[in-house]
């Protein structure tokens, strides 16, 4: 039986490939004689009008398909891997790590570092070049994926290879300007850690990096996420308030000359940093359009203005309604307010909000995205049964219904007796999900089946 070629999981009914016969079980050794390494190879190999591709039968024969077809047409084939490789693990040992910095007795997926620079163009993952060949960097340029979100943290190649404990930390700087001088559109982040690159250290790696505009499209500041679980790691303090004003200082005062000098802000601070500040989050127009709400950039500027929009869009009615919402410690303040604005349009709707002290990885982490199903079930032992409980999408493992501690929705209904909305982050959406609770009846004790109400926008998931 040939293990050879890539697993053929699916067939689109009313493709090509089905039309060819091919079927599910069947393995693709090549396409014009050539070899697939993975889905870039895949889809640079069939995009031509003619091709020739090679498959295997469970049974071991090989056979030949002659194929015409409109450029860039599908054939309707699905692989047991989206990558249609294995996914490649990160070498660092970076002192930020948060997968460092997890207990023992996860799930062990959750151990596994990637920096796949394939997985930075498919879904947004950040990469540090380390771990790349000059082979690597060439295909990125010949299949042009971009944009490549490329974890920098300092242009100081001796700091870098610190922050990072790889001795190639620093060299793999170079493939930024191989990778600008191609014309490929970079995002680029920065993992703060106290008194090792902040500071000059900070005021220097902005300067450099704007060096790289326009290409280099943004750049994220977000600080380190400690938990409890560092024994055994370099000693690494939390930010104050102070040094969060700091940060933001620095930010601002280059996003300005930025913005004056060449039409883009670029630089961005996190929400962490204005929330450990006491200060407000920076105008919408400030944020140039999102381009990092995965880093936790913007996240609850957008979220503000868009429950806005949609609550100055809402038709006032007068039903009755009760329900709670719970969410990390940063962000129950603002979302307090939020439902303070909609209680003056729709007095007989009641809202709850609950922040979750985060037990679990520890009382740093206060982001929601973090937030586990035991300390839910732990914290929110008094919430009244008949309420609908609200939680945003971000505190579940992508695509799973389970929390990071494998807790289940279904495990946390339970062991609350309530039933479960779960709910995007858009601030429409939101909005939707408490206005759709009418009619509250003391005696409704409905658990087991939660609902999901969420769009297409992809999610922020600030785990550093």
């Amino acid at each position: 039986m040939s293990k050879k070629g890539h697993f053929i999981c699916t067939v689109v009914p009313g493709s090509i490939a089905e039309e060819l016969g091919i079927e599910p079980g069947d393995r693709l050794i090549s396409v014009n004689d050539k070899e697939v390494e993975d889905v870039f190879d895949y889809r640079f190999l069939i995009d031509d009008e003619y091709i020739e591709i090679l498959v295997a039968k469970p049974d071991g024969d090989e056979w030949i398909f002659e194929v015409e077809k409109e450029p860039g047409e599908d054939l309707g084939l699905d692989f047991d891997s989206g990558l249609m490789d294995d996914y490649r693990s990160c070498r660092n040992k970076c002192m930020f790590c948060f997968i460092d910095q997890l207990p023992a007795g996860m799930r062990d997926t959750l151990y596994f570092k990637d920096d796949d620079s394939r997985l930075s163009f498919l879904q947004g993952n950040y990469i540090t070049l380390t771990n790349m060949k000059d082979e690597d960097i060439e295909r990125i340029i010949k299949y042009h994926l971009e944009p490549i979100n490329i974890s920098v943290h300092t242009t100081n190649p001796e700091l870098r290879c610190r922050m990072l404990h790889n001795r190639f930390a620093g060299d793999s700087l170079k493939h930024l300007k191989t990778l600008f001088d191609a014309g490929i559109h970079m995002n680029l982040q920065i993992v703060l850690c106290k008194g090792v690159n902040d500071g000059d250290e900070l005021e220097q790696t902005i300067k450099n990096l704007s060096g790289f505009i326009p290409l280099a499209e943004s750049l994220s500041v977000v600080p380190a996420g400690l938990t409890k679980f560092r024994d055994g790691l370099e000693k690494l303090d939390a930010f104050e308030s102070e040094d969060a004003r700091n940060v933001i200082a620095t930010i601002e005062k280059w996003k300005n000359k930025l913005y004056n000098e060449q039409g883009t802000h670029f630089v961005h601070a996190s929400d962490e940093w204005y929330i450990l500040a006491g200060r407000d989050f920076p105008s919408e127009e400030n944020y140039d359009g999102y381009p990092q709400l995965e880093n936790g950039v913007g996240m609850m500027r957008l979220l503000i203005e868009e429950f806005t929009a949609a609550l100055n869009e809402a038709s006032p009615d007068n039903c009755v309604r009760k329900l709670s919402i719970a969410t990390g410690m940063s962000a129950a303040p603002y979302m307090c307010r939020l439902m303070e604005s909609l209680q003056t349009k729709f007095p007989y709707t009641s809202v709850k909000v609950y922040a979750i002290r985060n037990d679990f990885f520890g009382e740093s982490i206060t982001v929601s995205g973090l937030v586990t199903g035991q300390d839910l079930i732990s914290q929110l032992k008094g919430l009244e049964s008949a309420d609908n409980l609200l939680l945003p999408v971000n505190m579940l493992r992508s695509g799973e219904d389970v929390f990071l501690d494998d807790v289940s929705i279904r495990g946390v209904e339970e062991a609350l007796n309530t039933e479960i909305t779960v709910v995007d982050t858009s601030g429409e959406n939101l909005l939707q999900a408490v206005l759709s609770n009418r009619k509250y009846s003391g005696n409704n004790k409905n658990t087991g089946v939660y609902r999901r109400l969420y769009d297409d926008r992809k999610r922020g998931d600030t785990y550093e």
